[in-house]
């Protein structure tokens, strides 16, 4: 029996690939290739593997943030259940992302603070020391830590996380802002909204607003909160009127003579 052999190296071709991007939009756009299945390997991770099995949701996601200018680094979706060990696991939504641009950084931070845990070190050239808070626990067995992110990446670790970029671009990302995103509670309801925050940072839009004009009263109800109305007219009283002169489409006045 013959069973498939994988070479445990990047192939030439991919090296090329890799060498070849000057500006973090081509790495952008080269994770992105990757995590969607077009190109085999890329640096930091194992040769010729793609993203985990658990990844593949996440993909558009990932994918979308590295095109807008965060390159993503590592992620993992929200879950509880049993595991193979039969321990009761549980797994908040993260992700890891580079920065090189303020303006980007500052609207992702924008967005998720104060919804998510948010962990940014500065590896700018000279940046000061900022303690910016302890890892983060991002998995547990049985009530037990297993994972924690956020940390601050040592620059001993940077040649293993990019190699084989070209000297200009290795010396861009490597001093950028490194940012982690978690989670504040494991599970699906977690991982919905770390995934939903981030689509509005890729895509640029601001986060969806109420629209205060699709409430239809029924009849006998103020057309603006919806309390019964004891007399004639639309509003329940004249604070309603009174807030409701922006609406639309209000009712016609009467001409006085």
């Amino acid at each position: 029996m013959k069973f498939p052999f994988t070479w445990p190296w990047m192939s030439r071709a991919d090296r090329r690939t890799w060498r070849a991007a000057r500006t973090v939009t081509d790495l952008g756009e080269l994770m992105a290739r990757w995590l969607e299945g077009d190109i085999a390997s890329r640096p930091g991770y194992e040769a010729r593997w793609g993203p985990d099995a658990e990844t593949s949701p996440l993909v558009p996601t990932l994918a979308a943030l590295c095109r807008a200018g965060y390159i993503t680094t590592g992620s993992q979706p929200g879950l509880t259940g049993l595991g193979a060990n039969g321990g009761w696991w549980e797994q908040h939504a993260w992700i890891d992302l580079v920065v090189t641009d303020r303006a980007l950084l500052d609207r992702l931070v924008a967005t998720v603070d104060g919804v998510m845990l948010v962990r940014v070190h500065d590896h700018h050239r000279g940046a000061p020391a900022a303690n910016v808070g302890p890892s983060v626990v991002a998995t547990t067995c049985d009530g037990e830590p297993r994972m924690e992110v956020g940390a601050r990446t040592r620059a001993i670790d940077m040649p293993r996380l990019w190699p084989g970029l070209h000297r200009d671009l290795y010396e861009e990302i490597t001093h950028g802002w490194y940012v982690t995103v978690v989670a504040p509670t494991a599970g699906s309801g977690g991982d919905r909204l770390l995934w939903d925050l981030l689509d509005e940072v890729s895509s640029g839009r601001e986060r969806d607003e109420p629209d205060w004009w699709t409430y239809e009263p029924e009849p006998g109800e103020c057309r603006l909160c919806g309390a019964p109305i004891l007399h004639s007219g639309p509003y329940c009283g004249p604070a309603c009127q009174i807030a409701d002169q922006g609406d639309p489409s209000p009712e016609p006045r009467k001409a006085v003579s």
